[in-house]
């Protein structure tokens, strides 16, 4: 089927009252575990793409994401592309002929006015071109620089941050970091029920893969309806590889360790969304 715009997803999940999960791709197996962990599961789904997997692919957005978008039009299940954790406004302005429907443009590493000014134009350049925008506000732990643990996002700045920018959702931070192994964080839930009242827009919780499944059920039923989700796919991957080439060390033909791969990736995804679906 055709892409699915990422909005629909999102308004949809919002009214149903749970979630919409968001899983990072960095190669095809993930585009192609993303899509069958979503049919396994009976759910839509949002495939997205962030700018360090562009770095990764030599800074060449376009066959990564028409990669993805192949696999997600085979899919049985609707599904999204979306561009994530976009800070360049080059890559950016690649969006929209590329099949995204939706782009995170992260700011947050500017000074607080700096960040309202550069989010307010990249939302209006994605608003003319019919691109649902996603920002952030406040410090969600895990990646360098102004991602610091500890901070939190303030409900009424929060509020004021969206009516000066015009964003279609937030991503705060409510107490999860990103690239965590562990499923250990824990959640300002109080805080996620304020912020939902508060702020007119979807909340996005970004870092995912380190909250425990009871912590991401309650997250939702408080409100969160974007659920990123980048780092589990990757353990499940270097597990399954690891695995794969230890029982035979003699084994040079990549593609069985790259099926095990997606299997377990797929199978990452299909309990996730089991999870934030109710």
């Amino acid at each position: 089927m055709p892409l699915v715009p990422t909005a629909e997803l999102v308004r949809s999940a919002r009214r149903g009252g749970h979630a919409v999960g968001a899983f990072n791709v960095i190669t095809l197996e993930h585009a192609e575990a993303v899509a069958e962990g979503a049919e396994a599961a009976g759910s839509p789904v949002i495939c997205q793409i962030s700018e360090n997997a562009v770095r990764f692919h030599g800074g060449r957005l376009e066959p990564i994401a028409r990669t993805t978008a192949a696999v997600a039009e085979a899919a049985g299940v609707p599904v999204a592309l979306h561009l994530d954790h976009v800070t360049d406004e080059e890559l950016l302005h690649r969006a929209a002929d590329c099949g995204f429907g939706s782009v995170m443009f992260d700011a947050s590493a500017l000074p607080h006015a700096a960040n309202v000014a550069a989010t307010r134009a990249a939302a209006a350049w994605a608003h003319a071109r019919n691109l649902w925008l996603e920002a952030e506000l406040g410090e969600i732990g895990g990646k360098d620089g102004v991602h610091a643990p500890g901070v939190r996002t303030d409900p009424g700045q929060a509020r004021e941050f969206v009516a000066a920018t015009g964003v279609d959702a937030l991503a705060v931070a409510v107490g999860s970091a990103h690239a965590m192994t562990t499923r250990t964080a824990r959640l300002d839930h109080d805080l996620i029920v304020r912020l939902a009242a508060t702020v007119p827009v979807p909340l996005v919780l970004h870092g995912s893969t380190g909250v425990p499944d009871a912590e991401l059920r309650r997250a939702v039923a408080g409100g969160m309806v974007k659920i990123n989700i980048g780092t589990a796919l990757n353990v499940a991957f270097t597990e399954a590889v690891r695995g794969t080439l230890a029982a035979d060390a003699t084994v040079v033909d990549p593609r069985p360790a790259l099926k095990a791969a997606r299997r377990a990736m797929a199978a990452a995804v299909t309990h996730a969304l089991r999870v934030i679906r109710g």
